[in-house]
């Protein structure tokens, strides 16, 4: 009975290898991305890409499990989520109330620790924030707040330091 229960589990396990989720690869770099229209220095672009851009853009490198299903199925719904909550290269295509939300949002949960998630950063060792790392991106992300302000007449949000 064990013997094929095992059996079983490892032709599921074989099927299952050929049900994929599609990729978070872009075509091509995104015109509606954050640094096309705000100010986005190469410091803050270095970290976005080493710690933020796997979840929070149209471009995922994805490491060599991602091919093990159900880790890939996994991981598929843990980007989309993340790109659902933020997504730098759909920036522009938000109204400037969300826009600076989501900007204010960046401020706080790097402030406080919250990302990147310790599951990335686990696997994800160079994603980890140092302590200038997360000045770095608060900094820019309350410059980011104030343009988007300026730029729209929007009511200066109260800063949350």
């Amino acid at each position: 009975m064990i013997k094929k229960i095992l059996i079983a589990f490892a032709i599921i396990l074989l099927v299952i290898q050929f049900i994929r989720p599609e990729r978070n690869i872009a075509a091509a770099p995104s015109r509606d991305n954050i640094a096309t229209h705000y100010a986005t220095p190469d410091n803050v672009k270095n970290i976005l890409e080493r710690s933020c851009n796997d979840c929070h853009s149209n471009t995922t490198k994805y490491p060599w499990y991602a091919s093990i299903q159900p880790l890939g199925w996994w991981l598929a719904d843990h980007v989309n989520e993340g790109k659902s909550e933020l997504n730098f290269d759909a920036f522009m295509t938000y109204k400037p109330k969300k826009a600076r939300h989501k900007m204010e949002e960046v401020n706080e949960m790097v402030k406080e620790g919250e990302m990147p998630l310790s599951s990335y950063t686990i696997v994800h060792r160079d994603a980890k924030l140092t302590q200038e790392d997360k000045l770095i991106i608060a900094d820019w992300a309350v410059a980011t707040m104030k343009a988007i302000e300026a730029e729209h007449k929007l009511e200066p949000e109260a800063e949350k330091h």
